[in-house]
């Protein structure tokens, strides 16, 4: 009996870059995908078991995280990350037939999409007042509607291609032609994905206390077990103002040894700290592992420990060697 097939959710409507992320995922062709129109949408509908997992932004190369992902997964019921995806962006912008660069005064888009084109904007229609969008495809679709209060909207080339009543003028807006997008695969708690030996590990990790050195406890846990960190940004709880958390990548998965002793130290530190998951990284790059941080040496270190405890002679150290005769 063939199992069921799964039902995936994203930031929407269709054509956006989410869901190009979300197609890099075995599987997801055939199964039942629903775009949702907020990030908090799509993963009230994992916690409520409406699809089996979200597909979300996290981060952006332009312009670093994506506050809404941030904070939605920080809070509430738990959710796992089980996979990441990285896209590749570019824009485009386009407008209803007949309407010309020139005639453009107001502009919709997406916020982190406007980042990304604001010095373009600025040297082409410096003149146009940006209109929020709930999403590129949003915006763009948003133009065939009657009423439309707007003029253009910048989307992806993949939206243009799809709507034959819109027409690009320009394209490769973007600033920094290398940008990329980061999503992660969202779902319930359960069986963690196995390591790869290229993994990363996310927590979010209250401050216990705003005292000095605080934040240097925290990234402690991991300097002196050599875990990099590859990325940490601080957001705001919403208790009172100069209350934050962090949201923390870290290289390697929970089961290697530096990692698991690290988000130990973590929990004995702030007891709140939110175990978001391990998962493989989609550069498939694997950490620098220094040798004293392997899975090997904290073996050895606690058998060495064992064996004192134990009353037993425990083996030397190696840093010594023997002084010469005089």
């Amino acid at each position: 009996m063939s199992a069921s097939p799964l039902t995936y959710t994203f930031l929407g409507p269709e054509g956006t870059f989410t869901e190009a992320a979300l197609m890099q995922v075995p599987g997801a062709a055939e199964a039942t995908r629903i775009p949702s129109s907020t990030v908090n949408a799509a993963l009230d509908m994992v916690r409520n078991g409406s699809a089996d997992a979200a597909m979300v932004p996290i981060e952006n190369s332009v312009e670093g995280g994506v506050t809404a992902t941030l904070d939605a997964i920080a809070t509430g019921q738990e959710l796992r990350i089980i996979r990441e995806a990285l896209v590749p962006i570019s824009f485009v912008l386009v407008a209803r037939p007949g309407v010309a660069i020139s005639d453009i005064r107001k502009v919709s888009t997406h916020g982190h999409a406007w980042a990304q084109c604001r010095l373009w904007v600025g040297d082409n229609i410096p003149e146009a007042e940006y209109i929020p969008g709930s999403s590129t495809a949003a915006a763009a679709m948003g133009l065939l509607a009657d009423g439309a209060h707007y003029d253009a909207a910048i989307c992806a080339p993949l939206v243009a291609a799809e709507q034959p009543g819109l027409n690009v003028l320009a394209e490769n807006i973007g600033d920094n032609p290398g940008a990329v997008t980061r999503f992660v695969l969202v779902s319930r708690p359960g069986v963690l994905p196995e390591r790869t030996g290229a993994d990363k590990t996310t927590v979010v990790v209250p401050l216990p206390e705003d005292r000095p050195g605080a934040l240097m406890e925290i990234l402690d846990q991991f300097a002196t077990r050599g875990v990099n960190l590859s990325r940490i940004e601080s957001r705001p709880t919403g208790q009172y103002l100069g209350h934050y958390f962090f949201s923390i990548d870290a290289d390697g998965h929970v089961e290697d040894a530096r990692v698991g002793d690290a988000l130990s130290g973590l929990h004995r530190i702030s007891p709140a700290t939110r175990f978001l998951g391990s998962y493989g990284r989609a550069d498939a790059q694997p950490p620098v592992v220094a040798p004293h941080t392997s899975d090997q040496a904290f073996r050895s270190a606690h058998a060495w420990v064992g064996d004192i405890l134990r009353g037993e002679s425990a083996a030397p150290g190696q840093g010594f060697a023997s002084s010469p005769s005089a």
